[in-house]
């Protein structure tokens, strides 16, 4: 079984690619790990619908936009999950980091910041929150639930890869989040076939 130990020795050994452009808006989000005894889980949000805003409807990690009164990127992941879900990062186990994902509408580079809650949390959710949920972490190692889907961004469709094992009536996981959750899954995997796991 994988574990929260092992899931930071990985991040320990992971040098993240960081992008510094400044001229791109820089954002951050936080993926929040559990246990709920039979295996680890990550935490996804489903965001409100709002016209103004292009991932409307769409799931991904909590997180924003870096704004002013943020020293660093890994402060915007904390501030910007204590008001979309709720929990606060400061009581969590901080694992590392992935590498950083640009966009590839929109000039947005997102930093991805790992932490486990090691104790039972209650989701306080937002208005820019329709529904938070658990996905086991199994389910997205499996490779057989990772296709190539269509999906709709900004009133367009598309043909993404996606992972789709997700809740009856969502959208499939795509897009910015789903790379990285790739990135992490890339990281991990690479932690259990050294380490044997």
């Amino acid at each position: 079984m994988i574990t929260i130990e092992a899931i930071d020795a990985a991040l320990a050994h992971h040098h993240p690619v960081t992008l510094d452009d400044r001229t791109i808006v820089p954002a951050a989000v936080s993926c929040i790990l559990r246990s709920d005894g039979a295996g680890l889980q990550m935490l996804f949000i489903e965001r409100s619908s709002h016209e103004a805003d292009p991932w409307s409807g769409n799931l991904g990690f909590p997180g924003g936009k870096m704004e002013e009164g943020d020293a660093t990127l890994q402060q915007t992941a904390e501030r910007e999950t204590r008001e979309e879900v709720g929990i606060d990062l400061s009581r969590a186990r901080y694992l590392g980091r992935v590498s950083d994902v640009g966009g590839t509408r929109f000039r947005v580079r997102v930093a991805c910041f790992v932490y486990a809650v090691e104790r039972p949390v209650e989701l306080r959710l937002s208005e820019e929150v329709k529904d938070a949920f658990w996905i086991s972490l199994d389910a997205l190692l499996d490779p057989s639930l990772h296709r190539i889907v269509p999906v709709r961004f900004d009133d367009r469709s598309f043909i993404r890869p996606a992972f789709t094992a997700v809740p009856a009536g969502k959208p499939p996981l795509w897009g910015l989040t789903y790379r990285l959750v790739t990135l992490f899954l890339e990281v991990l995997r690479s932690e259990i076939k050294d380490r044997g796991l």
